[in-house]
């Protein structure tokens, strides 16, 4: 009899208590709340972003061990951006573990600076578990973050201090959780630690319900996007999902009354497009993009995998509609206004090689239209 594969959520069966991992968070480099303007970073730019935008979207880029689809990865989403088709990119928004194992500086060029330097428009970032590691053998102490921090949360665009010859300067994220502000989306950004299934802080939490509020506010104008790297749904063998941070986005959500138009990660090493249904009859994407490069993909669960278990949910409102879990690829998301109000479009692009070429398919298409209510409740 064949194996069927999961099409719902999973969690592992054997969870260990990890929380002695988590490291303290580095100062913020900018003022609370921690927003930046993308006009900051696109200059007369921005006007061109005003009633349509794409971006790209991905994670687990980094590898220690050698990994072919790292640089095909950061080159095919190069091409996208003069691409004479579509709506080209404006920015990369990174969905963390930019460097493997343990975030440390030396990394930096060979993971990350060096396969990015053919992507010439900005790249914006949230940490992975890994990007906050710190080496137990290392030589040189450091402190959990300290190259991230260099990198994506300067004072000012700069030369990177350890990047050697490699022209891509800092960005200026105010905080290590952050939002982007552009015409048409607001991204909230948050930092889930070292832990295998995250841990965000009670200062941390105050931040985000606080973003949410000043989000709603926003709604007829900018999609509301809430990023993570540990996935809070996933049906992987792997990590599986998180319910520390299902508990934490959900109690938010309550808290203000308000639900994000899409959820994006990384941490499981594939593609997964989840829909979870509200009880007023909404519906969020919730979609992991974390086949950016790491050396090893993780595979989808069979139903008959005895190291998981469904995640139990009210009357199985969390449905998997579309995986990969045997390419690496990336997204390119677009909102654009239209008569109805405005539109989430997202493109899932596959990555394979044979014979020494190197084939791009579009792997997955959804559309979630923005409509939302001047006041929403979620049971």
């Amino acid at each position: 009899m064949m194996n069927l594969k999961y099409n719902s959520p999973v969690v592992l069966k054997e969870r260990i208590d990890d929380s002695y991992n988590f490291k303290p968070l580095p100062d913020p480099s900018g003022a609370y709340p921690y927003r930046l303007n993308i006009a900051q970073i696109l200059g007369n730019k921005t006007q061109d972003i005003q009633d349509q935008m794409a971006f790209h979207m991905v994670g687990d880029t980094g590898s220690a061990r050698h990994s072919d689809f790292q640089a095909l990865v950061a080159s095919t989403m190069a091409e996208q951006l003069n691409a004479k088709d579509g709506t080209p990119p404006s920015f990369l928004y990174h969905l963390g573990d930019i460097v493997y194992n343990h975030g440390e500086a030396h990394e930096y060029p060979s993971q990350f600076l060096e396969p990015y330097t053919c992507y010439g428009a900005p790249i914006f970032a949230i940490p992975g578990n890994h990007d906050a590691d710190i080496n137990p053998d290392t030589s040189i102490p450091y402190e959990s973050l300290d190259a991230f921090v260099d990198v994506f949360c300067d004072s000012y665009s700069r030369p990177v201090g350890f990047g050697g010859s490699i022209t891509r300067k800092s960005m200026v994220q105010p905080n290590v959780y952050w939002t982007l502000e552009t015409p048409l989306a607001r991204f909230i950004g948050l930092y889930a630690n070292v832990t295998k299934h995250g841990t965000i802080t009670d200062v941390q939490r105050e931040w985000f319900i606080a973003e949410l509020a000043y989000a709603k506010e926003m709604r007829d104008e900018q999609a509301l996007i809430v990023c993570i790297h540990h996935a809070p749904y996933s049906a992987d063998t792997n990590h599986g999902s998180s319910l520390s941070m299902i508990t934490e986005l959900e109690s938010a959500f309550v808290i203000e009354g308000v639900k994000p138009d899409a959820v994006f990660s990384g941490h499981v090493h594939n593609y997964q497009r989840f829909e979870k249904k509200y009880a007023d009859g909404t519906a969020t994407p919730y979609i992991v993009a974390g086949a950016g490069g790491y050396a090893d993909l993780h595979t989808i669960a069979k139903t008959d995998d005895p190291t998981v278990m469904p995640l139990e949910t009210d009357d199985n409102d969390v449905r998997l509609q579309a995986y990969c879990d045997n390419c690496y690829g990336f997204l390119k998301v677009e909102i654009e206004k239209t008569p109805t109000g405005l539109k989430l479009t997202g493109e899932y692009y596959s990555l394979s090689s044979s014979h020494g070429k190197v084939e791009t398919t579009l792997y997955d298409r959804f559309e979630t239209p923005l409509k939302h209510a001047t006041s929403m409740a979620i049971d």
